[in-house]
């Protein structure tokens, strides 16, 4: 059974032009019970073609129309760019609008590289950019709280001009273990984010080396998403996850109500 995509994304994203309601429409279509609209904010994004602001008002309008049509669970949501310099606009963001649920998550790190342009990586061995992307992560879990998951959190492998881009965690793992500790400890989640096999990984972000690593240390809030941009990637490969997921020993996944986690046993 599919039960819900926590991780989507509309026309209210610059990235996007798919009007809530056809995500909608696919999530229904394959029987799932609840979707999470987290379309894209990113205070100061580089890129001016990509602004990644919208207004609350019309999206949380729009979500409140569509509830009133379909059988379906759906959460008011969004996807924060975490860049410190921008806290307290996010604070400020938060402070005005009601959201059901909150994604954190690195697009863009200090000096305001973009990871999905090749510029960041310029001049930097792969592990030195790796590490670079994940102690950005560490001072984001370590210094703010205003998320319930932090979304794709070794996405940094998509990018880059290496030839192999499989993040081994052995090399990784003390800055990673930290990572996950202190998520764990401020009883925040992580995301399972099956993007990675569309942009041709063959995993989805975390690897299940890194999603087992989770598991042994304690983690329990898990959430999953597509990061659909179109409909026809709405709960992409989520069977399969489930799959990998019971194998690792979780009891199911994470929902949430009014941003409080819950437990759905599905396994």
């Amino acid at each position: 059974m599919l039960y819900s995509d926590y991780h989507t994304h509309s026309s209210f994203s610059s990235d996007s032009d798919t009007p809530i309601e056809e995500n909608i429409k696919k999530a229904v279509s394959l029987g799932i019970k609840e979707i999470a609209a987290t379309d894209h904010i990113d205070f100061d994004y580089p890129d001016p073609d990509f602004p990644f602001l919208f207004d609350y008002e019309p999206y949380s309008k729009e979500i409140d129309r569509l509830r009133k049509i379909y059988d379906i669970k759906i959460l008011k949501g969004v996807e924060i760019g975490v860049q410190p310099h921008v806290i307290e606009q996010i604070n400020s963001l938060l402070n005005k609008n009601e959201y059901d649920f909150i994604i954190a998550s690195s697009h863009v790190l200090k000096d305001k590289y973009d990871i999905c342009k090749n510029d960041f990586f310029e001049g930097k061995t792969q592990n030195e950019a790796y590490f670079e992307y994940f102690d950005e992560v560490l001072h984001n879990v370590e210094n703010y709280d205003f998320f319930n998951v932090y979304g794709h959190i070794d996405f940094i492998n998509r990018y880059g001009t290496y030839k192999n881009k499989v993040i081994n965690y052995i090399e990784f793992s003390s800055i990673i273990d930290k990572i996950l500790k202190t998520i764990i400890q401020k009883n925040k989640g992580i995301e399972i984010n099956t993007s990675g096999y569309r942009y041709g990984l063959n995993s989805p972000h975390p690897c299940f080396e890194i999603l087992k690593r989770y598991y042994d240390l304690g983690g329990k809030i898990i959430t999953v998403g597509s990061d659909a941009h179109k409909p026809e990637h709405i709960a992409y490969k989520f069977k399969y996850i489930y799959t990998m997921l019971k194998e690792i020993g979780f009891e199911g996944i994470t929902t949430f109500n009014n941003r409080k986690p819950n437990l759905v046993k599905l396994f």
